[in-house]
């Protein structure tokens, strides 16, 4: 791959975005706004410079070198020249078809698109374009550059030539990619989503405070992070985007959306991102 689009530069993006630069790929990365651009380019910069030093992941090219390989914008036609596409648009099934629609008319026959999504169909997402079998799934998970291992979803008509590409393309960015089946919320979200949502509704209904829901989690299970810490850091509007996919696909009561999330996202409260979620950062 000589080039690789990445559409949406919020955390997820940029950090893919940041990925295939440090290994040596063109990047054109793609978002309506252009404050967001800037604001993914500076953090992109932090982070090549603090994961360098920290020895996370050491830089073959300096800074100035690889940020250069990402030509930003906020117009989808220069995806007409890339040999790969990876989505990053917010989980909304109506933006992201609208995206769809478009790219599938500007990119060349062949290019696969490789959806990120914590929860939308891969098969609908195929549907929706002239090459369902170029569609695949590309669950990254946050912070991009530092998680080894990315969920793999094979849509109903992705073919094996696209699963094999995609495999061999996370290989090549030091990532083992795990393939499953194409179903709501895959098997990430369809376990982390309810038990992130089942932990706001402890703290909503005064059973333990957010502080003591997660030191459970870290000290009873040994996780790193609790349920509601992992939650400030994907984004709680990301998180109830997912369990509404869920809850809307499977019909079940066990996925509804805690009230405390939707009030929290109605609030601007989205977690790290905006600078207060369960925490304060």
């Amino acid at each position: 791959m000589r080039t690789v689009g990445v559409i949406g530069a919020g955390t997820i993006g940029r950090g893919v975005a940041q990925c295939f630069a440090h290994t040596g790929v063109e990047v054109v990365l793609v978002d309506v706004s252009q404050s967001q651009l800037d604001s993914a380019m500076a953090q992109v910069r932090r982070d090549l410079l603090v994961n360098d030093m920290l020895g996370v992941s050491a830089l073959k090219d300096d800074v100035d070198t690889v940020l250069a390989r990402i030509r930003c914008g906020t117009d989808l036609s220069p995806l007409a020249d890339v040999d790969f596409v990876v989505e990053n648009v917010t989980e909304n099934w109506s933006v992201k078809r609208e995206v769809y629609e478009q790219i599938d008319t500007l990119c060349r026959p062949g290019v696969i698109f490789a959806v990120n999504t914590s929860a939308v169909p891969i098969t609908r997402v195929g549907s929706v374009t002239r090459r369902p079998a170029e569609v695949i799934g590309l669950h990254f998970m946050n912070p991009v550059p530092q998680m080894a291992t990315v969920e793999v979803v094979r849509g109903h008509f992705t073919s094996d030539d696209t699963l094999g590409t995609a495999l061999e393309l996370l290989d090549e960015l030091g990532k083992e990619g795990i393939v499953v089946e194409d179903a709501p919320g895959f098997v990430t979200n369809r376990v982390l989503m309810p038990t992130i949502n089942e932990a706001i509704f402890c703290v909503q209904d005064g059973v333990a405070s957010a502080e003591d829901v997660d030191k459970m989690f870290r000290g009873c299970f040994g996780h790193k992070m609790g349920p509601l810490e992992t939650a400030d850091l994907i984004g709680l509007d990301t998180i109830l985007n997912s369990i509404t996919v869920l809850y809307e696909s499977f019909r079940d009561t066990k996925y509804r959306p805690a009230p405390l999330l939707q009030k929290m996202v109605d609030a601007g409260l989205l977690g790290r991102k905006t600078g207060r979620g369960f925490y304060v950062y």
